[in-house]
C-alpha cells in the first residue's frame, strides 16, 4: 500500500484567494486550474486524482505543489522560463521590419509593400503583415 500524499499547507488567507480564483469566470485559465489543483492538494488528494479531475498531467500537479510550497501565492500564474509557447517571429526580425518601415524607402519607390519588404528581409509576406 502506498503512503498517502501529505496535504498541502495553505493559510486561511491563501485559501480565500485560491477559492476566489477557482470560481473565477474571467480569470486566466492557467490560474483557475492551478488554484483548483492546490485546493484539492490541501485536502490531501493525490496528484494522480487531481490530474485526472482537471485533465492535466500528474507531473504538472506535483510541480505546482512544490512551487507553491516554495513561493506561495507570489508566482501562481507565472510560466517558468523556457516554458510555454515560443514567439513565432523573432524579435530581431520585428525590429528590423519596423525600422525599415519607419526610416527607409526602397530604391525608386515611395514606400514598402508587404511583398518587397518580405523579399528584402527574407520572410514571407504574411510575416510582414503580422508585424
Amino acid at each position: 500500500m502506498r503512503n498517502p500524499v501529505p496535504a498541502l499547507e495553505i493559510s486561511d488567507g491563501q485559501r480565500v484567494v485560491l477559492e476566489s480564483l477557482a470560481r473565477s469566470q474571467s480569470g486566466a485559465h492557467r490560474e483557475v486550474v492551478r488554484a483548483k489543483a492546490l485546493l484539492m492538494a490541501s485536502e490531501g488528494m493525490a496528484n494522480t486524482a487531481i490530474a485526472q479531475a482537471l485533465s492535466v498531467s500528474p507531473g504538472s500537479v506535483a510541480n505546482w505543489r512544490v512551487r507553491f510550497a516554495e513561493d506561495g501565492m507570489a508566482r501562481l500564474g507565472e510560466v517558468r522560463q523556457g516554458r510555454g509557447r515560443k514567439p513565432s517571429i523573432p524579435q530581431e526580425t520585428i525590429e528590423k521590419i519596423v525600422d525599415l518601415t519607419q526610416n527607409y524607402r526602397p530604391k525608386g519607390e515611395t514606400h514598402w509593400s508587404c511583398r518587397t519588404m518580405a523579399e528584402y528581409v527574407g520572410v514571407s509576406k504574411d510575416t510582414v503583415q503580422r508585424v
